[in-house]
């Protein structure tokens, strides 16, 4: 290990340490005042040098420019999901072993987190002066769609302010993502899908459960959910990210499959038709997706319900918003004598431009800071906080600038959250070298 990545181990060990579990449940910031402290001590030039604006627990900070032009905005939030199961060590020990340094956020993001505040750390021990004014963001409650961005959001429009430019967390620095395709590629995050919940409810007349009449509640939303999921009713359409993305993948693809993908548009019928087929993650990039995650019914073993209910989860592609998807589930709600609820919603985010500035400054930052490593724009499945900034910027790019393996991937939300320390470098050097590169009039 050396030196540079001993340093930023211990300081991504110390953040890790503190414990920054958000729940709907548990409103209080007193444990991301505590984590604000630790962060005072760990970067004191950009406690002291920025100007810092608190949204009770999310931070904002800002550091002036030279000129009046379009600020940018580094962003990735402050809290984590708990830490379930039995891991390897301790989910909030930010222990550093066998090349990594273990812990809830490793990845999900105090990883980036780290990489931003270390770097605006750096430059200001260089005397570095951005040509615009220079942003950071951290929201205290993304993990629960809480009101830190929206906040943060509603200040800067109240100001006038608009930004050229943002970056979150989203995809990374990953190798052979797809089967097929042999390479590293930086996941571009340049879209993301929408979201809604929706409530479907069954009625009916109770009883015990000794005399059970048929089409009960219960029964009404199995057929419900067998047909939904035996017959899919969401159109398939490939969107211009991912078919530049599948072209771009290409380039790492053999035989028949790298010719195709090479030339996503020309066979953009076929793929479209094959991608479902190929996996989950592969049809979501496609199609809005809808998850059943929860359902209720009766509160006795032996009470017929006279009300059950099940959630759906549903993400929302571009091609297919609220209110078709709600139509869709009305539709099959009517079919089996249901009722619909939308809990809530929200429309699919436009696309940043791949052939725009913004996103040729961080595909050209990649490849100064990762040789060899194909930039491609990406479809973000999930939701992160730069959503809420599209009023304010057509610039939100989703990507974190580290490298992870498909196990770090997978404990995201799960088991054994982990990063290399190896990664952690070229994170901080990826937002120092950005911050030099952006310029007035990006």
């Amino acid at each position: 290990m050396t030196e540079r990545e001993s340093k930023y181990a211990t300081i991504l060990s110390k953040m890790i340490q503190c414990e920054t579990i958000s729940t709907k449940e548990d409103r209080s910031i007193e444990k991301f005042n505590n984590f604000q402290s630790t962060l005072k001590e760990l970067f004191p030039n950009v406690f002291s040098r920025f100007e810092i604006i608190s949204f009770d627990g999310s931070l904002l900070l800002r550091l002036p420019g030279k000129t009046d032009g379009m600020p940018f905005l580094l962003m990735s939030h402050q809290d984590v999901v708990p830490a379930e199961g039995k891991w390897q060590y301790d989910p909030f020990s930010g222990a550093i072993e066998d090349g990594r340094i273990w812990g809830r956020g490793a990845v999900d993001t105090k990883c980036s987190l780290m990489c931003i505040f270390q770097a605006a750390e750096e430059l200001l021990e260089e005397g570095f002066v951005p040509d615009v004014d220079m942003y950071i963001a951290s929201s205290c409650n993304e993990e629960v769609s809480g009101d830190g961005a929206p906040r943060t959001v509603e200040y800067l429009r109240s100001k006038g302010i608009r930004l050229s430019f943002l970056m979150d967390e989203g995809g990374m620095v990953v190798e052979d993502p797809m089967g097929g395709v042999k390479g590293r590629f930086a996941m571009i995050g340049t879209m993301e899908k929408g979201a809604a919940n929706y409530k479907i409810i069954a009625k009916g007349s109770g009883g015990h459960a000794s005399t059970p009449a048929k089409n009960s509640p219960i029964a009404r939303l199995s057929q419900f959910v067998v047909d939904l999921e035996k017959h899919n009713p969401n159109r398939s359409q490939m969107s211009d990210t991912v078919t530049e993305m599948l072209s771009r993948l290409g380039q790492c693809a053999k035989g028949p499959l790298g010719f195709l993908l090479r030339n996503a548009r020309a066979f953009k019928g076929l793929l479209t038709k094959v991608l479902p087929k190929t996996g989950s993650s592969a049809a979501a990039m496609v199609r809005t997706t809808m998850a059943f995650t929860m359902a209720q019914g009766s509160s006795a073993v032996n009470v017929m319900p006279e009300e059950a209910h099940l959630i759906i989860n549903a993400r929302l592609i571009h091609h297919q918003g609220v209110q078709k998807t709600t139509e869709i589930l009305r539709s099959y709600c009517e079919k089996y004598n249901l009722e619909l609820e939308v809990l809530d919603s929200k429309e699919p985010q436009k696309s940043v431009d791949f052939n725009g500035n913004a996103f040729k400054l961080v595909e050209q930052t990649v490849k100064e800071i990762y040789p060899g490593v194909v930039a491609t724009p990406y479809l973000m499945t999930g939701n992160t906080d730069a959503y809420h900034y599209q009023e304010i910027t057509d610039n939100a790019i989703r990507f974190a600038p580290l490298a992870i393996d498909k196990q770090q991937l997978s404990s995201v939300h799960a088991m054994d959250e982990n990063i290399f320390v190896s990664a952690l470098p070229q994170g901080v050097d990826f937002y120092k070298s950005l911050c030099k590169s952006i310029r007035k009039g990006l």
